[in-house]
């Protein structure tokens, strides 16, 4: 779970009945339009605005003349852009602080200095991995409502990532685990994905929910020996 993103692993993920049906350019036909769903999204278009979004899809590959002027409008696509990301992530943050306020209320919870809720589902055993530490686990996200967004199980592997390179709350959560404990890990945008998101799987400003089982620790291998120099014993 880098901080590009393994959970977006789920979303170029075909269902196996589709994939059988689909020749290989349709296949890739369908991977395009998974890359221009992500760039779409994060406009959060309603079902009348991606109507207008295929209207515009069709008549440019048609050739048809255009319903507006492409030097004027096509400037304001970033700036709209930003403008919608910025009122989802308001949304997702309001949400999400009630979501972290109730949480850190129930049994167990361990509310940490930057804003990680954690509890302890089973403790494991031995030692706790370090920040420099690359870790194997398996996990489930899933966002305030419920809906799942990623999960090792689902993929039917559990997943190897060094602890420097993930979200804060990963980071943090991780390292106060033991191997053959579960853990659940309430993490608020700040040491998530920001008001950013993650593609189309993560919203702006989501708080986010994760469920971590560690199954091993595997610490860095030890830095050779430096040669000595020339003329010195």
């Amino acid at each position: 779970m880098n901080k590009t993103l393994v959970v977006l692993l789920s979303v170029f993920t075909l269902s196996s009945a589709m994939a059988a049906e689909m020749t290989e350019d349709q296949k890739t036909l369908y991977a395009a339009g998974l890359l221009l769903g992500q760039q779409l999204s994060a406009f959060s278009p309603t079902a009348a605005e991606l109507e207008i979004v295929k209207k515009g899809i069709s008549d440019s590959i048609a050739g048809n003349k255009p319903a507006v002027e492409l030097e004027t409008y096509g400037p304001k696509i970033q700036q709209l852009a930003q403008s919608r990301r910025a009122a989802l992530a308001g949304k997702q943050a309001a949400a999400g602080k009630a979501f972290v306020d109730k949480a850190a209320k129930e049994p167990g919870a361990v509310k940490t200095a930057s804003g990680l809720i954690y509890f302890s589902l089973k403790e494991g055993t031995g030692p706790n991995p370090a920040a420099s530490d690359t870790v194997k686990v398996n996990y489930r996200g899933t966002l305030i409502d419920g809906k799942e967004f990623d999960s090792s199980y689902k993929r039917g592997e559990p997943i190897e990532f060094p602890l420097s390179g993930v979200i804060k709350c990963w980071g943090e959560g991780v390292q106060k685990m033991k191997v053959g404990g579960k853990a659940r890990l309430v993490c608020p945008a700040s040491i998530a994905y920001g008001d950013n998101g993650a593609g189309a799987v993560i919203p702006p400003g989501a708080t986010l929910n994760f469920e971590v089982e560690l199954l091993a620790i595997n610490k860095p291998a030890p830095a050779p020996a430096a040669a000595p120099e020339a003329g010195k014993k």
